[in-house]
């Protein structure tokens, strides 16, 4: 019971920025009638995938959590483990990661990103780059409890350079807070001197700036930047790094001036041309539709020539199409 409390408290801290997100928790809502309903949807031959795609998008996080130990509770099995028996591919994907806590799918995501041979570097950019300080000390705390590792390790030794060094930075958590007067102008020199004035680059100045300063300040060394250098950082950022570091060093300063518009531009990436990088629109879909994807639609629109659901509904099919969909919530043609 106390690790359930523990988790509950966890994902509660997750919701209370929640208000532009395209899922709400449902009103009147019935646990022990949820789970009913999904047990029968899954009962004896065949699986009526209508039913539980449109009762779990019509239901907060913490009501599916609710929904989950309602299910063991009546029939002494795990919802989970029987949704992933009943369904398959992208759907089932899709479904699972809906059932996890918020904090438990990004440290599943940053797990999964780490072990094995090779690294998803996307993965980890993405989500360190993007979460708030808090996000971050609960991902640590639970990666903790869930292998029993420690996560900056982890991410240490799969990672090298200045590229780990930064993800290092950002795993502290510990950003200044609010705009420092004082600093502004000179934060926009000393990125300047170690960027495009000199011969090479001092990556370190970038990484102590980008990595400890608030995004409000950063907002403000951005515009300095641009009358100083006649750059926009991120130009600068392309020109001056490469490789993983460019990647973070770019997320970061995106978070900084829109998070909403971070993430537009990553599902609009993930969607453009041929084929799909599912892993990436699951994840922004899920971790994103209680916090904020009012805003990211809103952007997607403003930045692309289409809407966010237009582009889903061209680019998935079947039960997967569907379920994206009634996360987005809308279209904004």
């Amino acid at each position: 019971m106390k690790a359930n409390e523990e988790e509950t408290t966890c994902f509660f801290l997750f919701l209370s920025q929640a208000g532009r997100g395209t899922v709400k928790a449902q009103s009147g809502f019935n646990a022990n009638n949820d789970a009913e309903t999904l047990y029968k949807a899954m009962k004896g031959l065949g699986t009526n995938e209508a039913t539980i795609l449109q009762l779990l998008t019509a239901r907060s996080n913490a009501q599916r959590q609710q929904i989950k130990a309602a299910f063991k509770t009546l029939h002494g099995k795990d919802l989970v483990s029987d949704l992933k028996s009943e369904l398959g591919g992208k759907f089932e994907t899709l479904i699972v990661a809906m059932m996890a806590t918020p904090v438990m799918f990004d440290v599943t995501s940053l797990r999964n990103a780490i072990k094995g041979a090779g690294t998803d570097e996307k993965v980890l950019v993405e989500i360190l780059a993007s979460r708030t300080q808090n996000e971050i000390g609960e991902i640590i705390k639970t990666y903790k409890k869930e292998y029993d590792h420690d996560l900056e390790q982890d991410v240490s030794g799969d990672t090298s350079g200045h590229f780990k060094r930064m993800l290092v930075i950002l795993l502290q958590a510990s950003r200044q807070q609010g705009i420092q007067e004082g600093k502004i102008q000179s934060d926009a020199q000393a990125l300047f001197d170690a960027g495009e004035k000199k011969f090479g680059t001092d990556e370190d100045q970038f990484i102590t700036i980008l990595g400890n300063r608030s995004a409000e300040h950063l907002r403000r060394v951005f515009d300095a930047y641009m009358k100083l250098s006649g750059y926009q950082i991120e130009e600068s950022i392309q020109r001056e790094t490469s490789g993983g570091l460019r990647d973070v060093l770019l997320a970061v300063v995106k978070c900084a001036r829109s998070v909403p518009a971070y993430f537009a531009e990553c599902l609009y990436n993930s969607m453009k041309g041929a084929g799909t990088d599912d892993a990436t629109l699951i994840r922004i879909m899920v971790s994103r539709s209680e916090i904020d994807l009012l805003d990211i639609r809103a952007e997607f629109r403003k930045s692309f020539a289409t809407s966010l659901h237009n582009m889903i509904k061209n680019d998935s099919s079947g039960d997967y199409r569907k379920t994206l969909l009634l996360l987005c919530g809308g279209d904004d043609a």
